[in-house]
């Protein structure tokens, strides 16, 4: 299972979307000395309050988490992990659309809005599962193209 490099890809991934959803995403200023950040659950004010509103974000990567691993451990089933790995790319693409919508009014709320590198994380992650779907669709072919010459 782990000598496939699809399953490499599909781990790594999986760390990542992990790592995402702990650290924050972004940060903003709102004055001198008053800085807030966004997470994938909550933004933190400048006052030290968490309000909840980004919850979505955190929703949508939370199912990317389990859908990865179940991708890894159907490895028996080619169609059905290469499913799995079509499906954490749209997830993934979503959270990518919810986050802009995010971002975009916070900025327009906070004014200076400052990326993390955590922000680019689940990008890898789609990179990842993406390469993974090809590995794993080669390996179909290479399987049926083995049962025409039996």
């Amino acid at each position: 299972m782990i000598q496939r490099k699809q399953t490499v890809f599909l781990l790594v991934a999986f760390i990542l979307s992990a790592i995402c959803l702990c650290l924050p995403l972004a940060h903003f200023d709102q004055g001198i000395g008053q800085t807030g950040a966004l997470y994938n659950l909550w933004i933190v004010s400048p006052s030290g309050t968490h309000q909840y509103q980004v919850w979505a974000l955190f929703a949508i990567l939370l199912l990317t988490c389990p859908i990865t691993l179940v991708a890894v451990f159907s490895f028996h089933n080619r169609k059905t992990q290469s499913r799995y790995c079509l499906f954490n790319m749209l997830l993934l693409l979503g959270w990518y659309i919810v986050f802009a919508v995010f971002a975009t009014g916070l900025k327009a709320a906070a004014g200076n809005l400052t990326y993390s590198i955590t922000a680019v994380f689940p990008l890898v992650a789609l990179l990842l599962n993406f390469m993974a779907r090809k590995a794993i669709l080669a390996d179909e072919a290479l399987v049926k193209a083995a049962d025409r010459i039996r």
